[in-house]
């Protein structure tokens, strides 16, 4: 999708339309973007990016609070329309899925035509505008989306791999993050070409087990499959507070407030975890995280504030004022809701 929480704002509300808008945040300069429309990030303000650098870039920009119950009931209205044509499958977000369409049902037999039928009716039905990338593999097709944003429909075919590949600036390759842009340009390396000309043992030596997936990406080579039951590898919950906390005690009520957020997420998700991890940002923005595997799987807010408190109770918060807290449970064992109280496994 297209700038998704910002789209759906100005669809809902005309008068933000063509004004450039960010999703999250705050005009006095606290918490940070979640999504700005396209006429914000014309001035350079894009997602994950602190309110008071945002309003610098751009002292236009106009803030709105999420309403992320409506994005994830329009989201659902969409992975229905991707419904008629697959049930194959594979969120990545709310606004973010592959589909293998190797078999529509509807018997197209063209993916660049299912994808054109998709985005008419995301369109027609729900007045927003996605992206389409369209190629023989996830990786391709990944950054084909991305490619002619919004609105857009890009095709690289077999053919057109690796040419396109090559010459493809390192940092739009999907996998490549800034720090590791940044590494590979101290190396030489600035397009895919530049890329492909170091081996597989060379990539593996300076980036580890990524040197492999590097190594086969920039040549076009991706197996993976679409997986419709995609599980989350997190379930957490974090609040940015409008005045940052200084007491104690006010620290322990929001992990308190967290533990009961996190445990009815895993409820509804029929989840349980081992690892919970802190999360938390100072007034500096400076940020840490803790993190501890449990002996047994865990699920109900007693135990998460248990073990959360504990991490907490290690870090050093002499004259530090906290910003944000967040908690997350990974680590997962899936089962059901029966067994969530009950993890015995059955013999047969």
């Amino acid at each position: 999708m297209d700038a998704f929480y910002a789209s759906v704002e100005q669809r809902d509300f005309p008068e933000l339309r063509g004004k450039p808008l960010a999703v999250g945040g705050s005009p006095d300069g606290r918490g940070v973007v979640a999504t700005a429309s396209y006429e914000a990030r014309k001035f350079g303000v894009k997602s994950a990016m602190p309110s008071r650098q945002a309003i610098q870039l751009c002292p236009q920009l106009i803030f709105c609070r999420p309403r992320f119950e409506v994005y994830k009931e329009v989201s659902r209205a969409i992975r229905e329309i991707f419904s008629r044509y697959t049930d194959l499958i594979e969120p990545l977000s709310l606004d973010e899925a592959y589909l293998d369409v190797t078999h529509d049902k509807p018997g197209i037999g063209s993916a660049i035509e299912v994808a054109k039928a998709i985005k008419d009716a995301i369109r027609y039905e729900l007045d927003l505008t996605a992206s389409a990338g369209v190629s023989i593999n996830k990786f391709i097709a990944k950054i084909a989306s991305d490619y002619h944003k919004p609105d857009g429909l890009t095709f690289i075919g077999p053919s057109k791999i690796v040419p396109f590949l090559e010459k493809l600036p390192i940092e739009k390759f999907f996998g490549v993050g800034k720090v590791t842009a940044q590494k590979m340009k101290g190396m030489g390396i600035h397009t895919g070409g530049d890329l492909k000309r170091f081996s597989e043992t060379e990539l593996i030596s300076r980036f580890g087990k990524s040197g492999k997936f590097f190594y086969h990406i920039v040549r076009g080579e991706d197996d993976r499959p679409v997986k419709p039951n995609r599980i989350s590898k997190s379930i957490g919950a974090e609040d940015t507070f409008e005045t940052d906390l200084f007491e104690l005690e006010d620290m322990l009520l929001e992990l308190k407030a967290l533990s009961e957020k996190v445990e009815k997420r895993l409820t509804a998700k029929s989840s349980q975890g081992r690892t919970v991890t802190l999360k938390i940002k100072f007034a500096d923005f400076t940020q840490i995280t803790r993190s501890r595997t449990t002996p047994s799987y865990i699920h109900s807010a007693q135990e998460i504030l248990q073990y959360a408190s504990e991490l907490f109770s290690k870090v050093d918060l002499e004259n530090r004022k906290v910003r944000l807290l967040g908690i997350s449970i990974s680590n997962f064992y899936e089962n059901d809701v029966e067994k969530l109280h009950n993890p015995q496994l059955r013999l047969f």
